[in-house]
């Protein structure tokens, strides 16, 4: 049998589910980079996924602790598609991918790992990024750190201002 190594996911194994929620703990904490929180707008925030599917795999979530599509206010809507253009366009200064998906798990059924907070994910896409690992494996093979990851979208956030 041949062996992935990740170590650097040592971190996420057997780690306890917080009672709290997530996103809710990452906005009101001072670490950003600690948290891989990107970006903060006036209604909505961006960070990256601890869990991506592919390098640079980010979620856009109002500030405000809403579950619900319906509840987002007229702002939240408007700014959570205006911060989704903005990071597709930091993700293709980046990383150049070839594609995304943008999608949102509406409920635990849908595949929402945190229900009780709306939040869209950005997933870029490259010709051939996906192979036998997901089907027979259970596995995903992510080529960064998101330590790398994080340090590559806030060099192409300063390239963005300049």
């Amino acid at each position: 049998m041949e062996r992935i190594w990740a170590p650097w996911r040592t971190v996420y194994i057997g780690k306890h589910k917080e009672k709290g929620c997530i996103f809710c703990e990452k906005l009101h904490s001072t670490e950003d980079e600690a948290n891989y929180v990107l970006l903060r707008g006036q209604e909505t925030f961006v960070l990256l996924n601890l869990y991506p599917y592919t390098n640079g795999h980010l979620l856009i979530a109002p500030n405000r602790h809403v579950g619900e599509l319906m509840e987002l206010t007229e702002g939240e809507l408007l700014e959570l598609g205006k911060m989704t253009q903005r990071v597709v366009s930091l993700l293709r200064a980046a990383f150049n991918p070839d594609g995304f998906n943008i999608g949102v798990n509406l409920g635990k059924i849908a595949g929402a790992g945190v229900p009780g907070h709306f939040h869209i994910h950005v997933v870029p896409r490259w010709a051939g990024d996906t192979n036998f690992m997901p089907v027979l494996g259970d596995v995903r093979v992510i080529s960064e750190a998101l330590d790398t990851t994080y340090r590559k979208l806030k060099e192409a956030l300063a390239g963005e201002k300049a």
